[in-house]
């Protein structure tokens, strides 16, 4: 049976990132069809925000693309990391960028209030077909990497999707300003083509049981199952799972109203002030990893790490709640976001080491579904409360940033301990 990755508690020799990128052929070609895919991914959610806002005016309406981008993708996950655990996960991250760049022509034809509703379809469309990409990509990265490099690849993933969002929200904003909102689905579609070229040449070994020759019900329900049982029964997994649910049970909604706060500080370029703080948020989620990784090397800090992530986060955005909302609100952002990517990466780090190969689709998977959730459920509540006027949008950043505050919080009270716990346990002696 293979065994998870081991890692030493202090890992101070590091491979560096630009060695990284020259030496792994294979890393840097799914590094780079990763690049292209989330510069179109942030120039279509900027866009699609957008237009919903233009159409609609509504918050709850803008509200229910979150939960669209999230609800149905958590619906998907378990199936999805079932895919990625039975067929080649090359060939499952190839297809689905191939699918998406169809799809996402469909957004071409909406230009009318009456329309709205094939946002919602075709997002939920394109969200189910990509909920296979993300577990399949986490999946790859410990077979594509030796031990001194897995750190590295997953803070510069995290990094890219950090200048990603940084460039493609800032670019997608002008561009949707620019040069309208169909041009911008077009690069979209384009960008699913180049990332599946750059899949398609990439080797990418794996480690998993051989597919039967069809999937039953029956088998697809067990293979799920068998993924919940091996959290459940190794707490050192599962534990590390909660981690990014632990800052989605607030942060979606507070990511939610970056998009109300964009309109309120630029009414008359709400596009350009959406993406303006999307670029700090994901400048602040470039930072974190980056630091995490050159400050704290002693694995046996990470899970406080996580959980004091959590909580900076939540004071960071109480900061909004308080402060004047002018750009200069931007810079509280980048803090707030630099928090949350250490806690994304090293949780991240710590599900790869500690996962068989031939679970780790299911694993990944399951994380995403309680993130997706975290993320609905928050962004749902925020919304209505908006749209009801029982809260005010300075009044809503304070109440999920005191939430998100207290989350840190009980991570560090409940999970910290019983880390620590089994850390002890393991030492020599």
């Amino acid at each position: 049976m293979p065994e998870p990755l081991s890692a030493p508690h202090d890992a101070p020799d590091q491979a560096g990132y630009l060695e990284l990128i020259r030496r792994n052929v294979s890393f840097r070609r799914l590094w780079l069809g990763n690049i292209v895919s989330l510069l179109g991914d942030w120039f279509n959610t900027i866009a699609l925000y957008s237009l919903v806002t233009d159409l609609t005016g509504s918050p709850f309406a803008l509200g229910a693309v979150f939960i669209t981008k999230m609800l149905p993708w958590a619906l998907a996950s378990p199936f999805a990391g079932l895919l990625v655990d039975r067929f080649s996960r090359r060939r499952v991250m190839i297809v689905s960028d191939l699918l998406r760049a169809v799809v996402v022509l469909g957004f071409l034809v909406i230009d009318e209030p009456g329309e709205v509703y094939l946002v919602y379809v075709l997002t939920t469309v394109q969200v189910v077909i990509g909920s296979v990409f993300p577990p399949a990509q986490s999946a790859s990265i410990p077979n594509l990497t030796t031990p001194r490099e897995l750190l590295t690849a997953n803070a510069l993933m995290s990094a890219t999707w950090s200048a990603l969002l940084t460039l493609g929200a800032a670019l997608g904003g002008f561009a949707a300003a620019w040069l309208g909102l169909k041009a911008v689905f077009l690069i979209d579609s384009l960008s699913y083509v180049v990332s599946a070229f750059f899949i398609f040449r990439t080797v990418i070994p794996q480690d998993t049981a051989a597919p039967e020759a069809a999937l039953r019900v029956r088998t697809v329900v067990r293979e799920i199952v068998d993924g919940w049982r091996h959290l459940r029964a190794r707490p050192r997994v599962g534990r590390i799972a909660l981690a990014k649910g632990t800052w989605a049970v607030a942060g979606g909604a507070l990511v939610y109203m970056l998009t109300l706060l964009g309109e309120a500080v630029a009414p008359e370029a709400h596009a350009m002030g959406i993406g303006i703080f999307f670029a700090a948020r994901g400048f602040g989620t470039g930072v974190g990893p980056i630091l995490a990784r050159a400050f704290f090397k002693d694995r046996r800090r990470w899970p406080a790490l996580i959980g004091a992530g959590v909580a900076f986060s939540g004071l960071a955005y109480a900061a909004v709640g308080f402060l004047p909302w002018t750009y200069a609100v931007a810079a509280v952002v980048v803090a707030a976001h630099a928090a949350s990517g250490a806690n994304w990466v090293l949780s991240t780090v710590l599900l790869q080491e500690r996962t068989e190969d031939r679970f780790r689709g299911r694993v990944f998977a399951t994380e995403w579904l309680l993130v997706m959730l975290a993320d609905t459920v928050s962004i749902l509540l925020a919304s209505l409360l908006l749209e009801s006027a029982l809260f005010d949008l300075r009044s809503g950043f304070r109440l999920f940033a005191f939430l998100q505050i207290l989350c840190g919080l009980v991570w560090l009270l409940v999970i910290v301990p019983r880390e620590r716990r089994d850390s002890l346990a393991e030492a020599p002696g």
